[in-house]
């Protein structure tokens, strides 16, 4: 089985991985880790991302040229989805054969994937049950301005251009509420259900 882990900025969805990977031994993928990888890694990526943005795309040691990448991204939504057309795919690919093969080598009844695009990158399909990490507005950019260093502006700037709670809500098989009040006992029920004993 799969649980795809999503939610807003600040939501707290990595706190709600590491949870499922310390308390019940889930083994999480970061689609935000992995992706760097990939971009860094995969030839066909490379070749491809080089000739959208140009070779400033990495630097003259093959690391990735963020700053470059960041400017051609925030240049427009057609840049952003140009990217997402070429990155996105492989991510999910590279998830999938990593799930497989978790399955395949180990007794787990039960891995995950958290991204905060999960359900825009076109995972839903990759998943049995979509896990969605709400918080208020407030309390998600507070958490992001001390995490990132961001201003108010900014952060808020970033949500406006993620899905709302209620719009991952019609996709999810469960709601984490990251609040403040206690996570752990949400996550337990949750794992009753999926895993009954």
């Amino acid at each position: 089985m799969i649980i795809g882990i999503t939610g807003g900025i600040g939501s707290g969805k990595s706190y709600v991985a590491r949870l499922l990977n310390t308390l019940y031994n889930i083994p999480v993928y970061d689609c935000d880790r992995e992706a760097r990888r990939i971009m860094v890694e995969d030839t066909d990526v490379k070749r491809r991302l080089c000739s959208l943005i140009g070779d400033d795309a990495y630097t003259a040691d093959g690391r990735l040229n963020k700053p470059a990448i960041a400017q051609y991204l925030f240049a427009s939504a057609n840049h952003a989805a140009q990217v997402n057309a070429i990155v996105h795919p492989a991510v999910k690919d590279d998830f999938i054969r990593w799930a497989k093969e978790l399955q395949r080598t180990t007794h787990l009844q039960i891995v995950a994937v958290e991204s905060a695009i999960l359900i825009e990158a076109g995972f839903s399909n990759a998943v049995d049950h979509i896990l969605a990490v709400e918080a208020p507005a407030d309390l998600r950019i507070a958490r992001a301005m001390q995490r990132d260093t961001s201003s108010h502006r900014q952060v808020s700037e970033r949500m406006a251009h993620q899905m709302t709670d209620e719009q991952r809500r019609a996709f999810a098989s469960f709601v984490v509420v990251n609040d403040g009040r206690p996570v752990e006992p949400q996550l337990n029920n949750i794992i009753q259900c999926l895993a009954p004993s």
